[in-house]
Formats: structure tokens, C-alpha cells, sequence
């Protein structure tokens, strides 16, 4: 699935209403156990991507040991603006939003800049989401930059093009979530 939205985001970049489509891809599987409780307006979704699309050309060509703590505001709202169009619309749990598909989405947007995290892996390096997600998201951004910048002298990127960022997550996810390592 990772691939299939990856594919279809990068094909139908600048074009908010298929990228949204192309999220949703991911969203709907990876995420599947918040969304089963209901589904998120794609309009919104749409909506958000259309506001952000500078602001997400720039980060899209950035790489995470690129950020400065300058980055923080605009990666705050970037982040509270999906928080918002990712919220479930409908449903038992209306209104329940999910930093996982936040960071899901701003990853297949960004593949190079923003980490991908779940609840097992923000809670290892100590960034819990359960108050304040934007600024946990930031603190671990800020870890994960620390991560590449180390390893990046050390470790090629795989043999599938992935980047550093998501040889990273899949160690992370591996580990800490999955506890197959």
C-alpha cells in the first residue's frame, strides 16, 4: 500500500483532489483500525492540501537534516491543519482525530522530510501524542533528524530508493512496535 499511495501521490502532485485520493489509499489501510470507526471527509482533505500546497512543494524537496528550529511554526500548523481534515466525520467517534494518519499523510507528502510514528514508537523516544500531538510531533521530528545525521555518513539508502527517514521508521516500527527485533 505504501508504494500504490506513494505512486499515486507523486503522479498526481499538484493536484489536491487525487493526491487526496491517493492518501486515502494508505489512510484507509495502514490506519485501518482508527478508521474503522468512520472515515474522514476527503473534501477536507482536498481542502487542506490545496491551503498547504507551497508550503508542502518546499518541504517535499527537503530533506529532515535540512530542518531548523525556524521550521517549527509552519510544521506546527501544517501539522494541526491535517489534525483537523483527518478528524473522523461520521461515526461512533466523530470527531476523533489520529496523529498517526497526520504523520502518515505529511510523510507521502514529504517522504524525505517528515518521520512516519505510532503510539509504541513516540512513546519510546518519549514524544507521547496524547497532549499537544503538534508539538510531540516536532520534538520527535527533531530526534529523527538527529538519527539521519549520524547514520547518514554510515548508511546507504536500500536498494528500493527508500530514504534514510523510512529505513529508519521501518527499524523503529520493527522494534518498537512490532517487537520483531
Amino acid at each position: 500500500m505504501y508504494e500504490t499511495a506513494t505512486f499515486l501521490v507523486n503522479h498526481f502532485w499538484g493536484k489536491p483532489a487525487d493526491m487526496a485520493d491517493g492518501l486515502g489509499v494508505l489512510l484507509l489501510t495502514w490506519n485501518q483500525a482508527f478508521y474503522r470507526y468512520g472515515p474522514f471527509d476527503f473534501q477536507k482533505l482536498e481542502d487542506c492540501i490545496g491551503k498547504n500546497e507551497l508550503t508542502l512543494d518546499l518541504f517535499r524537496r527537503r530533506n529532515i537534516v535540512s530542518y531548523i528550529l525556524d521550521d517549527d511554526a509552519v510544521v506546527k500548523n501544517l501539522f494541526d491543519n491535517f489534525l483537523d481534515a483527518l478528524r473522523l466525520c461520521e461515526g461512533p467517534k466523530k470527531g476523533t482525530s489520529s496523529p498517526v494518519a497526520v504523520a502518515k499523510a505529511l510523510h507521502l507528502l514529504g517522504p524525505s522530510f517528515f518521520p512516519l510514528w505510532d503510539a509504541a514508537i513516540a512513546k519510546h523516544y518519549g514524544c507521547p501524542y496524547s497532549q499537544q500531538p503538534a508539538q510531540q510531533y516536532i520534538l520527535f521530528l527533531r530526534k529523527m533528524k538527529e538519527f539521519v545525521a549520524m547514520l547518514g555518513n554510515v548508511v546507504a539508502p536500500g536498494e528500493h530508493g527508500k530514504s534514510l527517514l523510512k529505513l529508519i521508521d521501518e527499524y523503529n516500527y520493527a522494534r518498537f512496535t512490532k517487537h520483531w527485533i
